[in-house]
């Protein structure tokens, strides 16, 4: 039987002071790690899991596909650099979720506006999500012009605030309108799968992309979700194939960024299973976003508490996400989710002051 191991640094520690040798760093960001979970994926569909420590890990390196992954794991990731905006990403970002629909599930038939927009930077948000259609369970596709008439006006005023936006579409045509009109960053629920033309787009662009895992389309994800060898693992490899179609599609590997999919075509245990390992996606090398945000799995796990009700449980889930190294995270409640990460940072700038 041959095996395929996935890396899934776990062991986190708050300081790295007095371990030299025994803990890495994640990605850059602010958080070190002991050790490393070996899930070995079997031509059967098992996977078999082995702890092991970092000290001394790279003699268990057995291929250069785990090097490869272990080099990715420790190693920084760049900055985004989205219009005249720079945003670090080693420390947790957050991108704001701005939904220029009448259908949306989270924001009681409201459609966002400028005030949303300009509240959301204020608040602290380093990317302003602009979407005109609603992919929620059991959504139906809107038609592209409907589409860009919806985002357009928003997205060519917020970029020329100074904001840094991205245009949250799965269609080429949206897609081009916005980025003419200034978004700097293409946030695609399909990995661009759904339009022939969008890697096509996005490659002449040069702009940065979030490639999210998703099973079926929005009409039907939730009928019965799948996966033989787990979430975890079925995602993983799902996105490590998004990830080469997009490059070999002439789109910059460092552009890309990856998102698991909480909530699309999956269900509760599937989404816990999924944020209880995202420290794995991080042997793709690309920088991860996590979007939770009122996602009805919190609902599921508190009395079927309605979509503006699930603030505690989305903040839950964003401070989870960031404790494994999601640098970008995607919410609703800007103020409040930002307050969450500042405070985050606050108590890991203490950990990381060096006693004298």
């Amino acid at each position: 039987m041959t095996f395929r191991t996935l890396l899934k640094p776990t062991g986190f520690i708050d300081a790295p002071f007095g371990h030299d040798g025994k803990v890495a760093r994640l990605a850059g960001t602010m958080l070190w790690f002991s050790a490393v979970e070996f899930l070995r994926v079997g031509d059967d569909g098992r996977v078999r899991s082995e702890l092991v420590p970092v000290e001394g890990i790279e003699a268990r390196l057995e291929d250069d596909v785990m090097a490869a992954s272990w080099a990715a794991i420790t190693a920084p990731r760049a900055a985004l650099q989205l219009g005249a905006r720079t945003i670090r990403l080693d420390q947790p970002q957050l991108m704001a979720i701005l939904n220029a629909t009448p259908d949306s599930f989270s924001d009681g038939g409201k459609a966002a506006g400028l005030e949303e927009g300009f509240a959301a930077s204020e608040a602290g948000a380093a990317i302003l999500d602009v979407g005109g259609e609603s992919t929620r369970p059991g959504a139906k596709t809107v038609w592209e012009g409907d589409e860009i008439e919806r985002v357009v006006p928003l997205v060519k005023t917020l970029a020329a605030s100074g904001a840094a936006v991205s245009i949250d579409t799965r269609k080429a045509s949206v897609m081009e309108a916005a980025l003419a009109a200034g978004a700097s960053l293409v946030n695609d629920v399909s990995a661009l799968t759904y339009d022939p033309r969008s890697a096509e787009v996005v490659a002449r662009a040069g702009v940065p992309v979030v490639l999210m895992h998703h099973q079926g389309s929005p009409e039907t994800m939730q009928d019965a979700p799948s996966y033989p060898r787990g979430a975890l693992v079925d995602v993983y490899f799902w996105l490590e194939d998004a990830i080469a179609r997009a490059v070999d599609a002439g789109i910059d590997r460092a552009k890309i960024i990856v998102d698991p999919g909480i909530g699309f075509g999956k269900s509760v245990a599937h989404n816990l299973e999924l944020m209880n390992g995202l420290a794995a996606f991080h042997a793709l090398g690309c920088p991860l976003l996590v979007g939770a945000s009122r996602k009805r799995t919190i609902g599921a796990l508190h009395n079927e508490a309605p979509a503006d009700r699930r603030l505690g449980g989305s903040l839950a889930l964003a401070l989870k996400a960031v404790d494994q190294g999601a640098q970008l995270v995607r919410a609703h409640d800007v103020f409040e989710t930002v307050q969450a990460l500042r405070v985050w940072r606050g108590l890991k700038d203490q950990a990381l002051t060096p006693r004298l």
